[in-house]
């Protein structure tokens, strides 16, 4: 099984202070579905300035994810 973490993301983005988000908020709740099915556990999206990333926890750890290299990448 592939992990979402190697898929691309060929939505349109915006970079906030250095960190690449999703530019639109339909996008960002599709991948929150998505990554919310991978990792087991509720994810959702927060705006960040003018982009969106995908907030969740995953083994009691709080964690924000934006875009790197077209692929997701967890932030902090």
């Amino acid at each position: 099984m592939m992990t979402l973490f190697a898929v691309p993301v060929f939505d349109a983005t915006v970079v906030v202070e250095g960190t690449e988000l999703f530019k639109g908020k339909g996008s960002a709740e599709h991948w929150a579905e998505r990554l919310a099915l991978e990792v087991r556990s509720e994810v959702a999206v927060r705006k960040i300035g003018n982009g969106w990333a995908l907030c969740g926890s995953v083994d009691g750890v709080d964690c924000v994810w934006g875009i790197h290299g077209q692929r997701l990448k967890r932030i902090n």
